[in-house]
C-alpha cells in the first residue's frame, strides 16, 4: 500500500492543476449590488471596504457590524434593513484579507491591526467622539475584546463603546473547536499550502487563521475587558454551533461573565445565526438594545 503522502500527492496535483485554469467566479447579482452600495477608504495605503447606511431620522444612535471569519460584511444582509429601522447610522466593513478589502500577502494579519482598522473607518467617516453600540460575530468578536479593551484603558483615540453584543464566537479558547481545516490551515505542515490554494477564494494565507492562535496568548487580555466594563454585554448563540458546542460553551460564558445578557435561538441554529435565523437573531438584538 503506498505511504499516504503518495496517494494525497496524486489526488493534489489535477485538483491544483485544475484549479490554475478556472477563472474566479463571477459575482453573484447580490453580491454585486452589494459591493456597488459600498464605498472604499484607505488605512496605511490598503483599500477597506464598508458599508454606511442612513437609517432613523433624528436618532442618536451607530451601530457598527464586525463579521466572522472566512466571510465579510455581506454576514449581515439579512438583517441590514431591520437595523436601520432602529438606528441611524448602520456600519459595516470588511476587514484587511476578506470581502472586497485588499488582500497583501506576504502580510501579518493580527487582531490588533484589524481594531486599528476599525477604529480608523470611524475616523473617516467623522464618527470617532460618538458612543458606538458594537454587534459581532465569531472572528469580529475578538475585535470587540480589543476594541474593549482600549476603551476601558480610556486611551485618546479610543472607541467609546456603548453596548456590545456578540455572537457565536470563540472567545474562550478552552472551548473553541475549530474545525479540521481551519487546523490544517493555521498549523502548516505538508497540506498547508495545496489547501491554502484550492481554498483561495476563501482562504488566500493561513496568517489569516493566526488569530485562533492570539486568542490563547491575549486571553487574560480580551477576556478580563468583557468580565470588567460596565457597559451592557450580551451574547445572541445558536446552540447547534460546532464550533463553540452547547452546553460547555454557554456554562463558561455564564460563570465567567455573569452580569452579561443571552439570547439562546432555536436548537436547530448553529455557527451563523444572523444568517439562519435572521428575524430571530434581529428580535433577540432589538430585545437587548431597548433593555437600557
Amino acid at each position: 500500500m503506498r505511504e499516504w503522502w503518495v496517494q494525497v500527492g496524486l489526488l493534489a496535483v489535477p485538483l491544483l492543476a485544475a484549479y490554475l485554469h478556472i477563472p474566479p467566479p463571477q459575482l453573484s447579482p447580490a453580491l454585486h449590488s452589494w459591493k456597488s452600495s459600498g464605498k472604499f477608504f484607505t488605512y496605511k495605503g490598503l483599500r477597506i471596504f464598508y458599508q454606511d447606511s442612513v437609517g432613523v431620522v433624528g436618532s442618536p444612535e451607530i451601530v457598527v457590524l464586525l463579521h466572522g471569519f472566512p466571510t465579510s460584511s455581506y454576514d449581515w444582509y439579512k438583517i441590514w434593513e431591520g437595523l436601520t429601522l432602529r438606528f441611524h447610522r448602520v456600519i459595516a466593513l470588511d476587514f484587511l484579507g476578506f470581502g472586497f478589502s485588499d488582500k497583501p500577502r506576504p502580510h501579518h494579519y493580527s487582531i490588533f491591526e484589524q481594531a486599528s482598522i476599525v477604529e480608523a473607518l470611524l475616523r473617516h467617516l467623522g464618527l470617532q467622539s460618538r458612543r458606538i453600540n458594537l454587534l459581532s460575530h465569531d472572528y469580529g468578536d475578538t475585535v470587540a475584546q480589543e476594541l474593549l479593551y482600549r476603551f476601558k484603558q480610556n486611551r485618546s483615540g479610543r472607541l467609546t463603546i456603548k453596548s456590545l453584543c456578540l455572537s457565536n464566537g470563540g472567545i474562550f479558547p478552552e472551548t473553541h473547536r475549530p474545525l479540521l481545516l481551519q487546523k490544517l490551515l493555521k498549523d502548516g505542515g505538508m497540506l498547508s499550502p495545496i489547501l491554502t490554494r484550492l481554498m483561495n477564494f476563501f482562504v488566500f494565507s493561513r496568517g489569516l487563521l493566526q488569530y485562533i492562535n492570539q486568542r490563547k496568548k491575549f486571553r487574560r487580555r480580551w477576556v478580563g475587558a468583557l468580565a470588567s466594563v460596565s457597559i451592557p454585554i450580551h451574547f445572541i448563540y445558536g446552540p447547534l454551533d460546532p464550533v463553540n458546542p452547547y452546553p460547555e460553551f454557554l456554562e463558561l460564558y455564564r460563570k465567567t461573565l455573569p452580569r452579561s445578557t443571552v439570547s439562546i435561538l432555536d436548537d436547530h441554529i448553529s455557527h451563523y445565526p444572523q444568517l439562519e435565523d435572521p428575524m430571530g437573531f434581529l428580535n433577540a438584538y432589538m430585545g437587548f438594545i431597548n433593555s437600557f
